[in-house]
């Protein structure tokens, strides 16, 4: 893009005295000019729907393009509107998460201060009917499970209803002689077994330890997250 510059100044041609050479108007003088002022023409940008190339810049202080937030209108916009945009989209307190890139928001957004936020925990929806999740920033659980100190007893009982075993050994006397005789004679021992009631309990009491070995996660993908503090 270039701007017409005139290469022949014919008002001074006006001051030269009749008969100068200088002062006639030469045909290559007013071919010159019109070549000047057709290359500006063609270099420069439409007023409606310009299309530019290279880097189009703006004069500094001479126009004003500052938007209100939320304006949706067609004016060109500065960075600093686009920026002070998208910080709206993240008020103090906002959540930023990345699911890549560990970088600080306010290096990758340019604005505000930010800090880690939610380590090794997932968020949950507040919910001021319950005790556990009515406070905002509010922690609890546990990445592993515990168990609680517990016992176990266990009671095995056998019994027996009274009874008696009889029973007797008979020995008998054999008087007779060799080559014959015959058996004969009486019981000498008789006998009665035990009577009485069995019973038998076994006790297991085995005192359980408090562990954390018990762990219990719900599927969960890791992100990177970050707190707006200013």
């Amino acid at each position: 893009m270039s701007n017409y510059v005139q290469s022949t100044n014919f008002a001074t041609k006006d001051n030269l005295s009749p008969g100068d050479p200088l002062k006639i108007v030469k045909g290559t003088e007013i071919n010159t000019e019109y070549a000047n002022i057709a290359t500006a023409v063609a270099t420069k940008a439409d007023l409606a729907s310009p299309t530019f190339t290279g880097t189009p810049t703006l004069p500094t202080g001479t126009i004003s393009v500052t938007q209100s937030p939320g304006n949706s209108g067609t004016a060109i916009s500065t960075t600093a509107f686009v920026q002070a945009a998208i910080a709206l989209l993240y008020p103090v307190g906002s959540v930023y998460i990345n699911a890549t890139s560990s970088t600080n928001p306010a290096t990758l957004l340019g604005f505000g201060t930010w800090t880690a936020f939610g380590a090794g925990r997932v968020p949950v929806g507040f919910d001021s009917g319950n005790v556990l999740f009515d406070t905002a920033e509010e922690t609890g659980g546990a990445a592993d499970a515990a168990l609680v100190t517990h016992t176990h007893t266990a009671t095995s009982t056998v019994s027996e209803t009274a009874h008696s075993h009889t029973g007797g050994v008979q020995i008998y006397n054999n008087p007779g002689s060799t080559g014959g005789g015959s058996a004969s004679g009486s019981a000498v021992n008789t006998g009665t077994a035990l009577t009485g009631i069995t019973v038998a309990t076994t006790t297991a009491a085995p005192a359980g330890a408090v562990s954390a070995t018990n762990a219990n996660y719900q599927p969960y993908i890791t992100v990177y997250m970050w707190k707006r503090t200013v």
